[in-house]
């Protein structure tokens, strides 16, 4: 599909770059200066013309000196917006906070940690131009410096989800994205608590496009453990639909027609004269394997009850403040 014709005088498309930190000290100051370049309005290669309008830092209390580098791009810089969260919530929910803050008419989420180039981002907008998408992820043509063994797991845990969920959408996913302004908006704040970032957009936008990028090697180690990539494989399966649910009633049937069909080996052997199972060990593979079975079902169960639970009790996804450092904790005393 071609975009339509370009109005000589048409305003510039208002870009929101919205950045999570964690661990940014090192990364920002150079990440900020590419960025900035692209804050005088510009002309994409389908000739949009496009001007990043904020940059929004949204502090994710990190173990280093983030915050302190957030308050020294804020006052050199006219483009960044400072937005601190009350204590860690994650990534996911630090680029929500980032987005209901955001007031672009696009806007785009990208990492801290410089893989992400901000030259691509009038790429992202020319594909959700001419193929009038309102949610545009980074496509990367090269292997994300992440090692083998990361890479590898990332696309099998994609294809699992898709599985389970009955869907492809989850192999596009990207933290390098582009989306409406407004849906974004719209989304960070109805989202609920531990929602999977890019399942929430998927309920929300009408079409997706993916745009080819070239991801640069990271300017320092990732900062994600096992723990916490298993977590968010995990969180976007929960949050991708009931289909585990019905996993758990599958399971269930399974293990029923295995049973009915023990019984029936066990009384057919039992009328030809055949030996009849009598000792523990079968017995006791049965009674594991059937409770295992209950057991897996029931943590799934009680995983669903779990998000239910949080989003009934109100539990934000996120809760934005004024920097501590303007209220009563930064008041230094003799102590300090």
């Amino acid at each position: 599909m071609s975009s339509l014709p370009v109005p000589p005088d048409a305003a510039p498309h208002r870009i929101s770059v919205v950045v999570p930190v964690y661990q940014g000290e090192r990364t920002l100051p150079g990440l900020l200066a590419e960025i900035e370049a692209w804050s005088a309005p510009f002309e994409t290669s389908d000739g949009h013309r496009a001007v990043v309008s904020e940059v929004l830092l949204v502090h994710d209390h990190g173990p280093d000196g983030s915050e302190d580098v957030i308050r020294k791009l804020a006052a050199t810089s006219h483009v960044v917006r400072p937005v601190w969260l009350s204590r860690n919530y994650g990534q996911h929910a630090a680029t929500l906070a980032g987005m209901a803050s955001a007031g672009g008419d696009w806007i785009v989420t990208m990492d801290e940690d410089g893989q992400h180039d901000p030259a691509s981002i009038g790429d992202l907008l020319d594909v959700a131009m001419r193929e009038r998408a309102s949610l545009v992820y980074a496509r990367p043509t090269n292997p994300p410096p992440h090692g083998a063994l990361r890479n590898a797991a990332s696309r099998g845990a994609k294809r699992l989800t898709d599985a389970l969920t009955g869907g492809r959408q989850s192999r596009d996913f990207q933290s390098y994205r582009l989306v409406l302004g407004e849906l974004g908006r719209s989304v960070a704040a109805y989202a609920g608590s531990g929602v999977y970032l890019d399942v929430a957009l998927g309920w929300v936008v009408g079409d997706v496009a993916t745009c080819p990028v070239v991801l640069r090697t990271e300017d320092r180690p990732s900062g994600y453990r096992l723990r916490t990539l298993l977590s968010h494989f995990w969180r976007m399966v929960l949050t991708s639909g009931t289909r585990g649910l019905r996993f758990v009633s599958v399971l269930g049937v399974v293990f029923g027609v295995l049973g009915v069909l023990l019984a029936l080996f066990v009384v057919v052997s039992s009328l030809t004269g055949g030996d009849t199972p009598e000792g523990w060990s079968s017995t006791v593979v049965a009674v594991l394997l059937t409770s295992g079975a209950v057991l897996f079902s029931l943590g799934i169960v009680a995983e669903y009850v779990g998000v239910a639970v949080n989003m009934a009790m109100g539990r934000p996804s996120y809760l934005i403040v004024s920097d501590p450092a303007d209220g009563p904790l930064g008041r230094g005393g003799r102590g300090r």
